[in-house]
C-alpha cells in the first residue's frame, strides 16, 4: 500500500511560474506512476494537476500572442524603414540611370 504523505500547503496555481507549475505536474505524475499517491488523495492530486496544466496553457497562449505581436511590429517597422530609407525601393519611384 502506498505511504501516506502530508503535503505542505501549496501556492495557488496562478501564482506559480511556468517552470514551477510544470515541475509540480511532473511530481504529481511521478507519484501516480509509482503508486505513491494514496487513494484518498488521488482525486485531489488529479484536480491539482489539471489546474496546473490549465495555468500552463494560459501562460503559453499569452506568451505566444505577445511574441506574435512583437514580431508583427518588428516586421511592420522593417517594411516602413525600407520604404522610407531614401533608396527608392518599394516607394513606387522608378529610378533610371
Amino acid at each position: 500500500m502506498a505511504e501516506k504523505r502530508t503535503r505542505p500547503k501549496r501556492a495557488p496555481a496562478k501564482k506559480l511560474s511556468f517552470g514551477e507549475a510544470v515541475s509540480e505536474v511532473e511530481q504529481i505524475l511521478a507519484g501516480l506512476e509509482q503508486d505513491e499517491i494514496d487513494i484518498d488523495r488521488l482525486s485531489e492530486e488529479v484536480k491539482r494537476a489539471v489546474e496546473l496544466i490549465q495555468v500552463c496553457r494560459e501562460k503559453l497562449e499569452k506568451t505566444d500572442t505577445e511574441v506574435r505581436d512583437l514580431v508583427a511590429e518588428l516586421q511592420q517597422s522593417g517594411s516602413e524603414d525600407e520604404t522610407s530609407d531614401g533608396s527608392g525601393k518599394d516607394s513606387g519611384e522608378d529610378l533610371s540611370f
